[in-house]
């Protein structure tokens, strides 16, 4: 991303943002309510189109879709089954081979017993395995997921991250945003903080702890960090 901005009429929604993600890295964006991380995601993932700057695809990304997209509330048909719903959303990104790809997703993420049910008997943790699903469908070169984990349980969460790992350990990039601080500190390589659409730290999140009290987790610091800049 360079110098991406968002305003809607009046609104600034982002403001200059610039970084890069790395082949296999996991970053975080975080920041309070309304600082514009669901907006920065839509945009990359092009939900939404920037009112300046400008999103480079990632590299060797021929053919497939080059970012897949997990929005917080599920894109899922509830009167179809886990493998309708793949199949559906493989020939919508028109996969060169929508059979393979289905079967390479219910494999993925462990859905093969489930590939029959209906989406709307399905647990909250499985429904956002079959929406990661959905967004993996064409390959991509990296995945944007927004607060992925809100709606689960402490096993669930559990459970999603380490399927998000093993993606990460296959070579595939993976933004994320979270309201779960804990989530950043135990799994994020990067941690991105926004704060009124402006980009106030990119970096590893030790590097935040570091700029605290000693003692502080990554929510304390952020806190704190948050506060000096006066949000």
């Amino acid at each position: 991303m360079r110098d991406l901005a968002k305003r809607y009429g009046e609104r600034v929604a982002l403001r200059d943002v610039s970084f890069d993600v790395l082949a296999g890295e996991l970053v975080a964006v975080v920041g309070p309510n309304g600082a514009g991380k669901t907006t920065l995601l839509s945009i990359l993932a092009g939900v939404q189109r920037a009112s300046a700057g400008e999103v480079g695809g990632p590299a060797g990304s021929k053919g497939a879709r080059a970012i897949g997209w997990v929005p917080q509330q599920p894109a899922l048909y509830s009167k179809l089954s886990v493998e309708e719903n793949l199949r559906l959303f493989a020939r919508l990104e028109r996969v060169a081979d929508p059979h393979a790809a289905v079967e390479t997703m219910l494999a993925q993420t462990e859905l093969r017993e489930r590939a029959h049910e209906l989406v709307e008997r399905l647990s909250g943790g499985n429904r956002q395995r079959v929406n990661v699903a959905l967004g993996l469908i064409a390959d991509p070169k990296l995945l944007a997921l927004d607060e992925p984990s809100s709606a689960l349980d402490p096993g669930q969460r559990a459970r999603l991250w380490e399927f998000v790992d093993r993606l990460v350990q296959g070579g595939t990039s993976v933004l994320f945003s979270t309201h779960h601080l804990g989530e950043v500190r135990r799994y994020a390589t990067r941690a991105i903080v926004l704060a009124d659409g402006e980009l106030l730290f990119d970096g590893p999140p030790r590097e935040l702890i570091a700029t605290s009290p000693p003692g502080d987790d990554f929510e304390g610091a952020f806190i704190a960090f948050l506060k000096a800049r006066g949000h």
